[in-house]
C-alpha cells in the first residue's frame, strides 16, 4: 500500500516541480513579500454595500448560478449564497460577472431588489416576526406574490400608499387580476427598455422557527418562481442551503421538475479554491509581484471604477497551480513527501464528509498559517512552514464551528459534549456520552422556551436520528468497514476530538 502511495504522489512530486511545466513558469517571488500578501488575504468578503470590487471572483462552476433564467441556487454553508445575494445588487459587480461569463445576461442596467435576507428591509419584504403571522394567514406563495408587486409598483399604485404588509398582502390576494395586469405591464417595460428586473431570496431559515412553517414557505417560493417563467424580462433567484430542498415536501406541486432541473449548486473545486486565492492575491497590496510570478497575461475589467485584474484561465490548472504553490508553501508537509503535499493536504483536511471546502475556511487557513510562520519561523525560506499550515487548518476548523453554529444551532449543543473523544468510534459511545450529560434532553427543553430553532428533523429517533442529521449535513461519516462513526478534520479539530496519527485538535 506504501509503495502504491509513493508511487501516485510521485508523479507530482515537487523535486522537479519545472518537469512539464517550463513553458509556463514566471518570475520568481521571495518569501517575506509572499508572506505578507498571504497575511492580508480578506477575513470576510461579502460585506454588502462595502464590498471590495477585488474579492469578486467568478468560478466555472459558478456560471450557471449566476444565470438569469437560473431560478434556484443551492450550496452548502459558506459556499457563497449570501455573498452573491449581496455582490447581485451592485451594477460594477454585475459588470464584472457578465464580462467574466459572457452568456449571464446580468448587465449594469438589470433592475435588482431584494424579496427576502439578512437585511433588515421591512418596506422591502416582511421581517422574521412578521413573516410566521402571515404564514398564518395566507398561503405562502401569496406573500411573496406580494413582494414582487410591490417591487414593480410605481407612482401612484395602490400598494405604495399601504404601510403595512397584512393590508398589501390581503389586497394582493383579493385583486388577483390588478396583479396580473401589474406583472404583464412591468415585464412589457422592462421589454421595451431592454433590462431585466431581478429579484432576489436568501436566508429562508430566518422566516420559520420550524421546519414544517420553513417548508411552507420555500414551497410558497418556489410556486412562484414556476410562476414567473412566463414572463420575459421578470426573474427571481431563490438561494438556498442544500438541506432545505426537502423535493418531498417544497416540491410537491405540478410542474415543479421544471424549476429543479434548472437548478445549480454552488461547488468549489480544488482547483477553484486555487483559482480563489491567485485573484485576491494578483489583486492585493503585492498583487504587482503576484502577477509577475504567477504568469499568463492579466487584463483589468472594466468595472465602472477602479481595475479589477482578471484571472486568466490558464491559472485555473492543477498541475499548474501545485507547482507554483509548492514555490510559495514548500514541497512537502514535512520532511520529506510521505507526509503529504500542501497543495492537495490543506483542501483535504478542510473538507467535509464529500470533501466540499468552504471557501472562507480555505483563506482563512492560509492567513493563520502565514501569520504564524512569520512569527514561529520568520527566517524560513518558504512563505509558509508545514507547521504553520497544520496550525492554519485548526484555526479554519474554529472558522467552519462558528459558521456551522450560526445556521444550526443545535450542532453545537450536541458535538461540544463530544470534547476529548477519539475517533473513529463506536455510535454507542456517543450516545452514552449523550445520554449521561442529558444533551438531548436538554436541547428539547431549550427549543421549548424558543433557545434553539430548527430542531433535528428526525429528533423523534433519539439518538440515532440526531445521527442521521449529523450524517446528512456532512459532519459524522458512517465508515463502510464497521459502520463507526468518523468525522472530517474541519469539525474535529474545532470541537475537540482526537483522531490517531491526526492534527491535533484545538485545545
Amino acid at each position: 500500500m506504501r509503495r502504491k502511495y509513493l508511487s501516485h504522489e510521485a508523479i507530482r512530486s515537487p523535486r522537479d516541480p519545472n518537469r512539464r511545466l517550463k513553458k509556463t513558469t514566471g518570475t520568481g517571488i521571495d518569501a517575506e513579500t509572499a508572506r505578507a500578501a498571504l497575511v492580508g488575504l480578506p477575513k470576510e468578503t461579502s460585506d454588502g454595500d462595502n464590498l471590495a470590487l477585488e474579492h469578486v471572483y467568478l468560478p466555472r462552476s459558478h456560471l450557471k448560478a449566476m444565470d438569469l433564467d437560473t431560478a434556484l441556487v443551492k450550496g452548502m454553508r459558506g459556499a457563497g449564497k449570501t455573498f452573491w445575494w449581496k455582490a447581485l445588487r451592485r451594477s460594477d459587480v454585475r459588470r464584472i460577472i457578465d464580462d467574466a461569463s459572457g452568456r449571464s445576461g446580468l448587465s449594469k442596467d438589470t433592475k435588482v431588489r431584494t424579496g427576502f435576507g439578512s437585511d433588515a428591509a421591512p418596506d422591502d419584504y416582511p421581517g422574521i416576526d412578521v413573516l410566521p403571522r402571515l404564514m398564518k394567514r395566507v398561503d405562502p406563495r401569496i406573500i411573496w406574490r406580494t413582494v414582487i408587486a410591490r417591487q414593480l409598483a410605481w407612482g401612484d399604485h395602490v400598494l405604495r400608499g399601504m404601510v403595512n404588509w397584512p393590508e398589501r398582502m390581503d389586497w394582493v390576494e383579493n385583486h388577483p387580476e390588478e396583479i396580473d395586469r401589474l406583472f404583464f405591464e412591468s415585464d412589457a417595460e422592462n421589454y421595451r427598455k431592454n433590462r431585466y428586473f431581478l429579484v432576489l431570496f436568501d436566508a429562508l431559515d430566518r422566516c420559520a422557527r420550524d421546519w414544517k412553517e420553513m417548508y411552507r414557505a420555500i414551497r410558497g417560493l418556489l410556486q412562484l418562481a414556476l410562476d414567473m417563467r412566463s414572463f420575459r424580462r421578470l426573474r427571481v433567484k431563490i438561494f438556498l442551503r442544500s438541506d432545505q430542498m426537502d423535493e418531498a415536501r417544497v416540491a410537491d406541486f405540478p410542474d415543479a421538475s421544471k424549476i429543479l432541473s434548472s437548478s445549480a449548486e454552488l461547488n468549489w473545486p480544488r482547483k477553484e479554491l486555487y483559482g480563489l486565492l491567485w485573484h485576491l492575491l494578483a489583486n492585493g497590496d503585492h498583487g504587482g509581484a503576484f502577477r509577475d510570478f504567477l504568469g499568463g497575461k492579466w487584463r483589468p475589467v472594466d468595472s465602472g471604477g477602479d481595475g479589477v485584474y482578471r484571472i486568466p484561465r490558464g491559472l485555473v490548472n492543477e498541475d499548474l497551480q501545485r507547482e507554483r504553490f509548492h514555490r510559495v508553501a514548500g514541497p512537502a508537509m514535512g520532511t520529506n513527501v510521505r507526509r503529504g503535499l500542501p497543495y492537495t493536504w490543506i483542501p483535504n483536511h478542510l473538507g467535509d464528509t464529500e470533501g466540499q471546502v468552504s471557501p472562507r475556511s480555505f483563506i482563512a487557513a492560509l492567513r493563520a498559517a502565514a501569520d504564524d510562520t512569520g512569527e514561529c519561523y520568520p527566517d524560513h525560506k518558504y512563505a509558509l512552514h508545514y507547521e504553520s499550515i497544520k496550525r492554519g487548518v485548526q484555526n479554519a476548523s474554529q472558522t467552519r464551528v462558528y459558521e456551522i453554529r450560526e445556521d444550526y444551532p443545535w450542532v453545537h449543543r450536541v458535538l461540544e459534549p463530544l470534547r476529548g473523544m477519539t475517533v473513529p468510534c463506536e455510535f454507542v459511545e456517543i450516545d452514552k456520552r449523550w445520554r449521561s450529560e442529558g444533551v438531548l434532553d436538554r436541547l428539547e427543553e431549550e427549543s421549548a422556551n424558543d433557545k434553539v430553532k430548527l430542531l433535528p428533523r428526525r429528533m423523534k429517533s433519539g439518538g440515532e436520528g440526531v445521527r442521521e442529521e449529523l450524517e446528512a449535513l456532512r459532519i459524522f461519516q458512517r465508515l463502510e468497514t464497521d459502520g463507526r462513526v468518523n468525522m472530517p478534520d474541519v469539525f474535529r479539530l474545532g470541537y475537540g476530538l482526537g483522531r490517531k496519527g491526526g492534527v491535533r485538535p484545538v485545545r
